[in-house]
């Protein structure tokens, strides 16, 4: 028999789901006839699975240990041996941090998630943060990134740190309520703020994405339920020698949309291969010695909140983008006084 008392950060979740969890190669059909048969008990009571858990609540599994351990896929141990490879999450990379969320600064070459066994993402490096300093991280409960930024994309990536962080970022995100903001260079001049909407596509053999408006999408005959809607708006922050640095704000939040959308109005990115906009790219590219795309999640403005965000309320948080960026940006612009532009 084993007895285990509800965390933090199990709170708020059915019982079935955190079992679940618990043993993770288990049929369902196995939680609810143990259940039924009360060889799992909440609180010394009879369970149905679909009450939700709260802190300090008592689970007892009449079960035998060979049992729950034939249930268990070992991943805390492949866990452990891939935590030794993980490069730490040094402090100057965490841009903010409570009880509930963290906030870090991606580093450019680095995935989000892992999108293989063996990868390392910033997603490992603030879970094994947190599980070396603070012990968060159970059998039922791993915290892990809210929002996502591509491999060569850096600045402000939100982890939870708590189910209750988890939850209510990952609502905030789907409301659309946080403000989402970033930076970027591109070849071409942009003298006025505009707000582009188009729809997208992807394209999965070529890891690539297509924008078209609704005029395009007419004049081909093809219904927009078959692409996403995206809007991205833009407001230009400095011009200079036929290039612009821009203030983006992401609307909707689609695979590439940012690199597409300003390709698509012949603003490409410095340093972008994929959506060039227009061949002489490269030429520049190779002048400013860029191997990937110069756009940065700078700020994020969140709104008035509470709960598990309260201490985020009506609060904005940002960093500065990464060397390299600020090079090319002095280069073309005399200036990386990032703060005092966005302020203008």
């Amino acid at each position: 028999m084993k007895s285990f008392l509800v965390t933090k950060n199990e709170a708020g979740q059915r019982l079935d789901k955190l079992l679940a969890k618990y043993m993770d190669t288990a049929p369902k059909s196995f939680f609810y006839k143990m259940l039924r048969k009360k060889n799992i008990t909440l609180n010394g009571k009879k369970a149905e699975g679909s009450e939700k858990v709260e802190e300090g609540d008592e689970i007892k599994l009449f079960l035998a240990d060979e049992t729950i351990a034939g249930f268990q896929s070992g991943k805390k141990n492949e866990s452990t041996k891939v935590e030794q490879k993980v490069p730490e999450l040094k402090p100057h990379e965490i841009v903010y941090e409570d009880e509930h969320i963290l906030i870090a600064n991606k580093p450019v070459g680095e995935l989000s998630q892992k999108a293989r066994k063996e990868d390392i993402s910033i997603n490992e490096r603030i879970v094994f943060y947190l599980k070396r300093n603070y012990g968060i991280g159970t059998d039922s409960f791993t915290p892990g990134v809210c929002n996502r930024l591509d491999r060569n994309t850096t600045g402000l990536i939100i982890a939870g740190k708590s189910l209750p962080g988890l939850q209510a970022m990952a609502e905030l995100l789907k409301q659309k309520t946080l403000e989402k903001y970033y930076l970027c260079i591109v070849w071409g001049e942009l003298k006025e703020p505009v707000a582009l909407k188009g729809y997208l596509k992807k394209d999965e053999a070529t890891n690539t994405v297509e924008v078209l408006t609704e005029q395009e999408l007419a004049r081909r005959g093809e219904s927009p339920e078959a692409y996403e809607r995206i809007e991205t708006r833009v407001r230009p922050l400095l011009l200079k020698d036929g290039f612009s640095l821009l203030a983006i704000q992401l609307i909707t939040g689609k695979t590439h949309q940012i690199r597409a959308h300003l390709a698509s109005i012949g603003l490409p990115i410095l340093g972008d291969t994929k959506y060039t906009g227009n061949h002489r790219l490269a030429e520049v590219n190779q002048k400013y010695h860029l191997k990937y795309q110069l756009l940065h999640a700078y700020l994020l403005k969140f709104p008035q909140t509470s709960g598990a965000l309260a201490a985020l309320s009506g609060k904005t948080v940002s960093v500065n983008p990464a060397p390299k960026f600020l090079q090319t940006m002095q280069d073309i612009f005399g200036t990386t006084d990032v703060r005092e532009l966005w302020r203008q």
